[in-house]
């Protein structure tokens, strides 16, 4: 192979680099002219090949959403370095995940997008400390009547689904069905939601892997079809499409998706 690669040389050079007449390998002296710049180019390949090394390790920040499981976290990350790939997480609410990527503080997010425009689906229902001995759960059936008892029941929506494509269409439904503007409540955190759906009778908007963290009873809204759509987006400078050609379906995994845009449903989340 070496012989080769020289013979090559020579011919590119028009000139021998080697005495073909010594059983040693002796430099011509077009050889020996030659060989500083050869020394200057073995050396700058070394440090392209250090600094690609360098770069190949730097970690890959990326923005995540915060329904992410801690064991979910630490699965993609492993799996990420089995790539040669180092994650750095970064956990946060839709809005931030955007920030983020505007302002470059990270090398991609994943984005809540509507489903027509995501990547990967989860679906989302209603979920409750009680079984509702339904199949699927019918907002309209929490309308308060003038002869009702006690407190009103009410829906919790979580930081990752308060984004205009979930929330406003469950809000013209609200309308629709007469409920109350205090019965769907944007709660701050997902903590404070699960102690009151915990607490009352009241239920929480979710996918059905959240439900069972919870040990809570999930059903499909029955009036209308909802779910979390996300995408992989890259700042300005960078490129997602290897890491989602690598890390798609731990992503997938990751976020409870089971299908692509465009299978409705998916799998349980």
């Amino acid at each position: 192979m070496a012989s080769r690669r020289v013979a090559a040389l020579e011919e590119r050079f028009g000139e021998q680099l080697f005495e073909r007449t010594s059983r040693r390998a002796v430099l011509t002296p077009f050889g020996r002219d030659m060989l500083p710049a050869a020394r200057q180019l073995v050396q700058s390949a070394e440090v392209l090949l250090n600094e690609a090394a360098a770069a190949k390790r730097k970690p890959w920040r990326l923005a995540v959403p915060g329904i992410c499981s801690t064991a979910g976290l630490a699965r993609l990350v492993a799996e990420a370095r089995g790539y040669g790939v180092t994650l750095d997480l970064r956990v946060a609410a839709p809005a931030e995940r955007r920030e983020l990527i505007h302002a470059q503080q990270v090398r991609a997010a994943v984005l809540a997008v509507p489903e027509d425009e995501a990547t990967w689906s989860v679906p989302l229902g209603l979920a409750g400390a009680r079984d509702p001995g339904v199949k699927r759960v019918y907002v309209e059936t929490l309308r308060m009547g003038r002869a009702s008892a006690g407190p009103a029941r009410r829906v919790w929506i979580q930081p990752e689904d308060d984004v205009p494509h979930i929330r406003d269409p469950l809000t013209r439904l609200r309308d629709a069905v007469g409920l109350r503007p205090a019965q769907l409540v944007a709660a701050a955190d997902l903590t404070t939601a699960a102690a009151e759906v915990l607490c009352a009778h009241d239920l929480l908007l979710c996918s059905p892997a959240q439900a069972g963290e919870l040990a809570l009873h999930w059903r499909p809204i029955g009036e209308i079809t909802l779910s979390r759509g996300f995408a992989l987006a890259a700042a300005a400078d960078g490129n997602p499409q290897h890491i989602e050609a690598r890390l798609g379906d731990a992503l997938a995994r990751l976020l409870g998706a089971g299908t692509r845009a465009g299978a409705s449903g998916g799998a349980a989340a």
